[in-house]
């Protein structure tokens, strides 16, 4: 079923294509909104694979905006943020 989900740290195309292309194989298509504050996806994803786009997204720097993060947490998926952001541009 599709579904719409606010994430964090996404900026820019390369953002977007980093999402897309490490979703892709669990989730499909998904498409990125630019245009809102925070950033829309939008994915096919059942209710028992939400826990696993979490870690995903997670992983990679973009938590969902309704993620509990610690200070911690917060400046280390920014980190990872910047990192999958390059990566996606050097991509596209």
């Amino acid at each position: 079923m599709k579904q719409t989900f606010e994430v964090l740290n996404v900026k820019c195309e390369g953002c977007a294509n980093t999402l897309k292309t490490k979703l892709a194989k669990e989730f499909g298509d998904v498409e990125v909104n630019l245009e809102t504050m925070p950033r829309q996806i939008t994915l096919n994803v059942k209710p028992e694979q939400i826990d696993e786009l979490r870690n995903i997204l997670k992983a990679i720097g973009y938590p969902l905006s309704d993620e509990d993060l610690s200070t911690i947490q917060n400046a280390t998926t920014k980190a990872k943020s910047f990192i999958s952001c390059a990566i996606g541009k050097i991509n596209t």
